[in-house]
C-alpha cells in the first residue's frame, strides 16, 4: 500500500511562487525577510502542507541561529508602579511650567550632564549613565486596569475609552510575562516560567485583565509568590484576597513538612473561593490546578529555587542597600530568581501593600507631594538603584533587562486636593541593561508634560524594544487558542541600543 507522500515545509513568496525551505535555517530566514506579515497571516498554512506549530518551530529554529544579533538579555525584571506614577515629580520635571503645573519639587542633576530628574529620586539619578528614559510614551485609557492592560500586553484593551476596569478573560491578549515566557522558558522542573512579586496587580482585591496568559492558556499565567520577608514602608500590611503562593513558611523547614504545608495552601487555593475569583475566565473552561500544584512542589524540591528564596544568605550590606521593606526585598528576590533561570519577574512596586485605603500607592489624587516625598519615591528609588548597581557589579546588567512601567502619568494641572489625576496622554518609562544604551533620553513631552512634543511612542513600541533586547524577533508569531498565528507585536523598535 502506497504511503502518504512526505510533507515538506513551504511558503509562498510575494509573487505567488511556492518554495521549499527544507531544513536550511538560512533559507527560512531569507524568505521570511521577503514576505510581509500581512501576507503570512492571509496564507492558508494547511493548504501549504504544514501545520502552524510546524511553521513556528521552523521560525524559532531560524531565530535561534541568529539570536545573538537580536539582543543580549537572558532575563527581564519589570518594576511596575501600579496606580499611575507622576512623571512630573520623577522622570520628566517641568521647572519652567506655571506653578500650578510645576509643583513643589525641584529638578536635580544626574550623573549625565543635561539630564535632570525629580529631586526625590537621587539614587536613580546617580545611575543615569545606565538608564534610557522615554518621555514621550502615551495611550488613551484613563482607567487603571485598562492602562495596565495597554502597558502589560502592548495592545489596546476592549473599549479603551470607557473608564472602567475589566476582569481577566481567556480572550485577553497575553501579558508581557506570558509572551516572554513562551519564548524563554526552558521547562526545567521547579523553575517557574514567570513570577510576580509580591502580589497580583490588583485594585481593591479584584483580578484584572492583562495580568495573565490570556489565550496562551493557564500554563502561561505568571505564578504569584509572596516575598519571604520585608515590612511595609509607610503602609499597613494586609491580605489582598487574591491567589498567592506563600513559600516563606516552608523555606527553612524539613522537606516533607514544607511539602505538606504547601499542599494545604494549594488545596485552599483550589476551593470554591478561588474558582469564584477566576469565574471571569469564561471563554474556555478553567484548566486543572494540577499544573500549579506540581510547579509548587517542584519549586520546593529544587535546591536552586529554595536557595533563591533564602534572602538571609545575602550579605548584610546588600540587604540594607535594597531596604528591609516589602518593595526592596521583592526587588532583591527578583534578582535572585532571574539568577536561577526564571526568565521574567514582575515586581509590584508600592511603598507597603499594593493598593487600597489602608496602604499607600501611586494613585495620588490627593497629597501628591507629601506622599511621593515621604513614602512612594524613597521606597522605589533606593532599591531600584541598588538593583542596577548590584547587577552591574555582578557582571549581569548586560544580560538582565530592567524596565520601569506604570499605568499612565498624572494630570499636568494640580487639583484642589494637592493631587494629580489620571493622565495617559504623556508619561515616562525607563529601561536599563540588556544591551540598552544608558545615559539617554528618548522623546520629550511639551512644556506642561501634557502631550508628546517629539518622537511619540506607545506601549506596543516599548514591547517591541523589550522583545528585541531579549533576543526575540519582533517578526515572531504566537498561536492563540483557535490555532491562529498572530504577530507577537505591531510596535516599532525604539532606537535605544
Amino acid at each position: 500500500m502506497a504511503g502518504k507522500p512526505p510533507q515538506r515545509a513551504v511558503l509562498v513568496d510575494e509573487k505567488g511562487n511556492i518554495m521549499s525551505l527544507d531544513d536550511d535555517p538560512s533559507a527560512i530566514d531569507g524568505l521570511r525577510s521577503a514576505i510581509s506579515r500581512r501576507r503570512m497571516l492571509k496564507t492558508s498554512f494547511g493548504a501549504l502542507g504544514f501545520s502552524v506549530p510546524e511553521f513556528l518551530q521552523l521560525q524559532r529554529r531560524s531565530e535561534g541561529a541568529h539570536a545573538g544579533g537580536f539582543g543580549r538579555a537572558k532575563s527581564c525584571i519589570v518594576l511596575y508602579c501600579w496606580g499611575g506614577m507622576s512623571h512630573h515629580e520623577s522622570w520628566d520635571p517641568k521647572p519652567k511650567a506655571p506653578a500650578n503645573v510645576r509643583g513643589e519639587f525641584e529638578p536635580i542633576d544626574t550623573a549625565v550632564p543635561g539630564i535632570r530628574v525629580g529631586e526625590h529620586i537621587p539614587f536613580l539619578a546617580r545611575q543615569a549613565e545606565r538608564l534610557a528614559i522615554v518621555r514621550s510614551i502615551h495611550h488613551n485609557c484613563t482607567a487603571h486596569g485598562k492602562g495596565m492592560y495597554w502597558n502589560m500586553t502592548g495592545h489596546s484593551p476592549p473599549q479603551p475609552e470607557a473608564a472602567v476596569n475589566l476582569p481577566p478573560s481567556r480572550a485577553d491578549w497575553p501579558s508581557l510575562a506570558a509572551m516572554v515566557s513562551s519564548f524563554h522558558s526552558d521547562g526545567s522542573p521547579g523553575i517557574p516560567s514567570a513570577v510576580r512579586l509580591p502580589y497580583p496587580l490588583v485594585d481593591n482585591g479584584t483580578l484584572q485583565a492583562g495580568e495573565y496568559g490570556g489565550w496562551l492558556g493557564i500554563k502561561h499565567d505568571p505564578i504569584v509568590v509572596r516575598t519571604p520577608q520585608g515590612k511595609p514602608f509607610g503602609g499597613v500590611s494586609r491580605d489582598l484576597g487574591s491567589p498567592v503562593l506563600d513559600l516563606a513558611e516552608g523555606i527553612d523547614r524539613p522537606r516533607l513538612q514544607s511539602r505538606r504545608a504547601l499542599l494545604t495552601t494549594l488545596e485552599r487555593l483550589s476551593d470554591s473561593d478561588l474558582k469564584r475569583r477566576l469565574k471571569s475566565f469564561e471563554h474556555r473552561p478553567v484548566e486543572p490546578f494540577e499544573h500549579f500544584r506540581q510547579l509548587a512542589l517542584d519549586m520546593l524540591l529544587s535546591h536552586k529555587v529554595r536557595e533563591a528564596f533564602d534572602l538571609d544568605s545575602e550579605p548584610e550590606r546588600i540587604r540594607q542597600a535594597y531596604g528591609e521593606h516589602i518593595c526592596g526585598q521583592s526587588i532583591l528576590l527578583a534578582r535572585r530568581l532571574t539568577e536561577v533561570g526564571v526568565p521574567i519577574v514582575t515586581v509590584c512596586c508600592a511603598a507597603g501593600d499594593l493598593n487600597g485605603a489602608r496602604g499607600d500607592h501611586w494613585d495620588t489624587h490627593s497629597n501628591n507631594f507629601k506622599r511621593l516625598k515621604n513614602t512612594m519615591l524613597p521606597a522605589l528609588d533606593k532599591p531600584a538603584a541598588a538593583l542596577i548597581e548590584d547587577l552591574a557589579e555582578r557582571g549581569r546588567l548586560e544580560e538582565t533587562l530592567v524596565v520601569f512601567m506604570t499605568d499612565f502619568g498624572r494630570t499636568p494641572k494640580i487639583n484642589g486636593s494637592a493631587g494629580r489625576d489620571h493622565y495617559p496622554y504623556a508619561y515616562s518609562v525607563v529601561l536599563a541593561g540588556g544591551g540598552i544604551r544608558g545615559g539617554q533620553v528618548y522623546g520629550s513631552s511639551d512644556l506642561l508634560g501634557a502631550y508628546p512634543h517629539n518622537l511619540p511612542c506607545r506601549p506596543n513600541d516599548l514591547h517591541a524594544t523589550i522583545f528585541r533586547a531579549l533576543g526575540i524577533s519582533t517578526d515572531s508569531f504566537l498561536v492563540d487558542d483557535l490555532d491562529r498565528p498572530l504577530p507577537l507585536t505591531d510596535g516599532q523598535l525604539l532606537p535605544l541600543f
